[in-house]
């Protein structure tokens, strides 16, 4: 019992209240959206649309994630202010879950999933600058392992209740009860204590955006450069799904196959975060993308069940540790 005790208090060493809320925001917010994300390409199929059309809305929807990180984070560093984007983030991306209950096509899916998209792209880059300011630099690995893992939690309950909900309640009814959660996960962020002042200079910016990399270090460079090369070539879990649904699992079956992505990311999270402390994040991500390059050649020959979950397991982990270095590298 004592040893338990310790290894329990060793465990949650550094980790500050703020880190601990954002593990919950990260936690319910996911589990918002996974009850909604992996049945969007099943009801995009179910709709009449093609792969296609799969293939655009993920794309325009992570696309204008991606560029809006760009711009929230440049804004939260000038307004030396994190709490207002993540909580405007968060609750956009809440209100728009139960939006896709109300669509009857794909154009109307799009832009639903794009509205979502922005709401993740005001809060991430604030949102991990928070987990920064918050936590010692020899322990930020833990610190992000632990959102990350709070974060994949609510993604396995997520897409465990989609999978217990689908046949009940059918896709809409199931988009509607996903709000449910989106609204606890706000409720959290306004209990995060931001500090008085980011930084060192307390000026209000005069300046607009412009776009440049002249003030980046130089490992950051040169990491968004691989990171654009590798994202020409990156696939998201949609078509994990549709892959699924392609050797002849059923729509339930396919979501059991998402349920085990996120199982193999959430268990990995942690232990490995700990780990890149130790050794450092560029080993962790190198090896990432060389998994990734092997679990693309396995899905493209994959035709059985068993080789499916295999790979469904690896691409798992390759997706916490692209996520997750790419995190601890930018901050």
């Amino acid at each position: 019992m004592k040893s338990y005790s310790m290894n329990k208090i060793s465990f949650l060493k550094g980790l500050t209240r703020n880190i601990i809320i954002v593990g919950f925001v990260s936690l319910f917010t996911d589990l918002s959206s996974q009850m909604v994300f992996p049945l969007i390409p099943l009801y995009l199929i179910s709709l009449g649309a093609g792969a296609w059309v799969v293939g655009l809305v993920e794309g325009a929807a992570e696309t204008t994630a991606s560029l809006l990180k760009v711009i929230s984070g440049y804004w939260s560093d000038k307004i030396k202010r994190r709490k207002p984007f993540v909580f405007a983030g968060y609750s956009i991306s809440s209100i728009t879950k139960p939006l896709f209950a109300f669509t009857t096509s794909w154009p109307f899916i799009l832009l639903v999933r794009v509205a979502d998209r922005v709401g993740k792209g005001i809060r991430d880059a604030p949102r991990d600058a928070i987990i920064a300011d918050s936590a010692d630099v020899t322990i930020r690995g833990k610190a992000y392992g632990f959102q990350r893992a709070m974060d994949g939690i609510g993604s396995v309950l997520g897409a465990v209740l989609a999978f217990l909900l689908l046949p009940i309640l059918w896709y809409k009814n199931t988009f509607l009860v996903a709000f449910i959660p989106g609204i606890i996960a706000v409720l959290c962020v306004l209990f995060i204590r931001e500090k008085k002042k980011i930084g060192i200079s307390t000026k209000q910016p005069t300046k607009s955006l412009k776009v440049s990399m002249k003030q980046l270090p130089r490992n950051l460079k040169l990491f968004i450069i691989v990171s654009t090369i590798f994202t020409l070539g990156n696939f998201g879990f949609a078509f994990l799904l549709l892959k699924a649904k392609d050797i002849g699992l059923t729509e339930e079956s396919s979501i059991l196959i998402y349920i085990i992505y996120y199982i193999s990311y959430t268990l990995f999270t942690i232990p490995a975060g700990m780990v890149s402390d130790k050794i450092g994040r560029k080993p962790i991500l190198m090896f990432g993308y060389v998994l990734f390059a092997i679990v693309s050649l396995g899905f493209i020959f994959t035709s059985q069940l068993y080789m499916l979950i295999i790979f469904t397991i690896m691409y798992g982990i390759f997706f916490w540790i692209d996520r997750w270095c790419s995190t601890c590298i930018r901050c």
